[in-house]
């Protein structure tokens, strides 16, 4: 019986915003949820000002405003879900993650900062990481705008060397020929067993780090291009030749866009193998970064600087990955429930 009233609501709900309605607040589950999550992000707020600190910790204050703050927006939802529709209809859904992230604050807040229980300066608590935002987010920006830079170069010049690699050999079997077996030899071999060889031939770290990164995503990206051309749908070919086609007309308009589902597969697999080498080679060579940052961090024994970049960076990693699926999404529209991310 739950089953089907909550489905019931969810239809009424969808009905009347279709309509233009506001929708019937929650239900009392949803509802009650919502003062769990406003309670535990409370609790965190009063732990972290009502208990005294052990360290020398700042942004204490700040952290537990901003516990606060999450704490009032559950509240809202749910005691006056009908006068803060949209925001209501956001928090239900996150009401669950809010309950878990709050005691998991809570817990974080207690075993560090005032009991100590967690090794110092190892694991620090949360409203240190908060003050390296606050305090050190130039230096975090420089950090992120100079891997942005660095992996931008690499990935663009990989993915296009890699792509128009792919269309070759998928085209021509006197390009694959030559081609494939030095790709067989070349591709598998991980980019940064080549890191001692790139940072003697290239003149710079930067540039050597740029050829890593390209050599990532293009191998990738080169395979599964030449797999999507390669099976493309012969009676593609033929009508488009039956209609005077020509072999470029071939290639840019029949045999690339039946490919693409394979080139986005190509794409995020070099994006993902790229990150790997941005980082090691920002650690290694290039000073800049946010790779170049966690080792300076870590150097300082800064493990709230290193947390906070890691968290930057992982940030960063998901946005780009986000920003592809979006571009997939517009363009293969037709397949939009094929892969997720």
């Amino acid at each position: 019986m739950s089953l089907l009233s909550s489905s019931a609501e969810n239809q009424t709900e969808a009905e009347a915003a279709r309509i233009g309605r506001k929708p019937a607040p929650g239900s009392w589950r949803k509802r009650f949820t919502a003062v769990i999550a406003a309670s535990t992000w409370l609790a965190v707020a009063g732990i972290t000002l009502g208990w005294p600190d052990l360290g020398d910790w700042g942004r204490a204050y700040e952290f537990a405003l901003s516990a606060a703050g999450v704490a009032i927006l559950f509240t809202l939802t749910a005691l006056a879900p009908s006068r803060f529709v949209y925001l209501a209809g956001k928090l239900y859904e996150l009401a669950p993650w809010g309950i878990v992230l709050g005691v998991f604050f809570a817990a974080w807040e207690s075993l560090t900062a005032k009991s100590a229980m967690l090794p110092m300066p190892f694991v620090p608590p949360p409203h240190a990481i908060l003050e390296v935002f606050t305090d050190d987010w130039r230096k975090l920006l420089e950090s992120v705008v100079a891997s942005l830079r660095l992996l931008g170069l690499g990935v663009l010049i990989g993915s296009i060397i890699g792509f128009i690699t792919g269309v070759s050999i998928g085209w021509s079997r006197a390009i694959g020929y030559w081609v494939h077996p030095v790709m067989r030899l070349i591709g598998p071999l991980p980019s940064i067993a080549w890191l001692p060889i790139a940072f003697f031939v290239f003149p710079s770290s930067w540039s050597a780090s740029i050829f890593l990164i390209a050599l990532a995503v293009g191998f990738p990206m080169a395979v599964l291009t030449w797999s999507g051309v390669a099976n493309v749908n012969p009676a593609y070919y033929d009508v488009a030749r039956t209609l005077g086609a020509n072999s470029r007309f071939l290639i840019l308009k029949v045999a690339i866009p039946a490919a693409l589902p394979h080139v986005f597969v190509g794409a995020f697999m070099g994006l993902g193998a790229s990150f790997a080498v941005l980082v090691t080679a920002e650690m290694m060579g290039v000073k800049a970064g946010l790779g170049f940052y966690l080792q300076w961090a870590q150097g300082w024994a800064a493990y709230a600087n290193m947390y906070a970049a890691l968290l930057v960076m992982s940030l960063m990693c998901s946005g780009l990955i986000t920003a592809l699926f979006k571009l997939r999404g517009h363009m293969l529209a037709y397949q939009n429930g094929a892969l997720k991310w």
